[in-house]
């Protein structure tokens, strides 16, 4: 009756642990496709890579941070010029 208390207990989802699943060629290229579509240190790039050779969906959500964390930046240094009437270029 242990025996079964105890295949039950470690049966729950909530108790399941997420094994590392390096990236295939095919996810490599997923992930370069997508970081190099935006301007981002070769760093940041590499690191991508590194983690990738031994946790794909880790290097995914670490691509994914760096680029939402860095678009937040970018809009709040975004700033609006508008241009001056009777302006002359000389």
């Amino acid at each position: 009756m242990s025996k079964a208390l105890i295949e039950d207990i470690f049966n729950e989802p909530e108790w399941a642990e997420e094994t590392a699943i390096p990236a295939t060629d095919g996810e490599l290229l997923m992930l370069t496709e997508r970081i190099s579509s935006f301007e981002i240190p070769i760093q940041v790039f590499l690191q991508a890579v590194a983690i990738a050779a031994y946790d794909c969906a880790a290097a995914f959500r670490y691509a994914d941070n760096y680029l939402i964390s860095h678009q937040k930046n970018k809009r709040k240094n975004l700033r609006v010029f508008r241009s001056l009437r009777n302006f002359e270029n000389n």
